[in-house]
């Protein structure tokens, strides 16, 4: 093998070896996107699904919420049905009730005055 038969196969051995390191560097920026695009599906994956189970929560909250409201509602519905019986819904009733209230809360102070004066001799 002559002197430039050598230098000839260190020329394509170096172009191999180059050809070799570009190839690597590409293999790698593959790698690295079919990774970065495997995390990027699983986070959307992961993300879909939090939002599904956001939706379901929502929904059993939402028809838990009507239900409050409505039993409130027809709570509410039934004490105005027994103030009108009684004859509570007019105004000047409820008037009279809230003087009736502050001579009961009157009375209850008297008693409780006479209670710890006796107590007291």
């Amino acid at each position: 093998m002559t002197k430039l038969d050598s230098i000839k196969n260190t020329v394509n051995d170096a172009e191999d070896f180059a050809r070799k390191i570009w190839l690597a560097g590409l293999g790698a920026y593959g790698k690295s996107l079919d990774e970065v695009q495997g995390r990027y599906e699983k986070l959307n994956a992961d993300a879909s699904k939090l939002f599904d189970e956001l939706v379901v929560k929502g929904t059993k909250l939402e028809t838990e919420a009507k239900g409050k409201i409505k039993a409130k509602t027809n709570v509410e519905a039934r004490v105005a049905e027994v103030r009108q019986k009684l004859g509570l819904d007019k105004p000047e009733m409820e008037q009279k009730v809230d003087e009736l209230s502050a001579r009961i809360d009157a009375l209850t102070a008297a008693v409780a005055a006479l209670a710890e004066k006796q107590n007291k001799a």
